[in-house]
């Protein structure tokens, strides 16, 4: 079975429930360099099921915070 990076890390999300998520959100924050890839392809989904505005407001809380 061929799966790119992606795909696997997808996988490894799908049976978790939202308190495991949550975990491995804030377990990867600010952790190894390695989670880096991971809270990326969360992003991407997060991103991708949010309306205009929330998108908006996350630009705006990015903004804000990379000054």
């Amino acid at each position: 079975m061929n799966l790119n990076l992606r795909q696997a890390i997808i996988q490894r999300m799908q049976d978790k429930n939202n308190e495991e998520l949550q975990d491995v959100i804030e377990d990867s924050i600010d952790g190894e360099e390695r989670v880096l890839p991971g809270l990326g392809v969360l992003f991407e989904i997060i991103w991708k099921h949010s309306e205009a505005g929330l998108q908006d407001q996350m630009v705006t809380t990015l903004k804000e915070h990379l000054a």
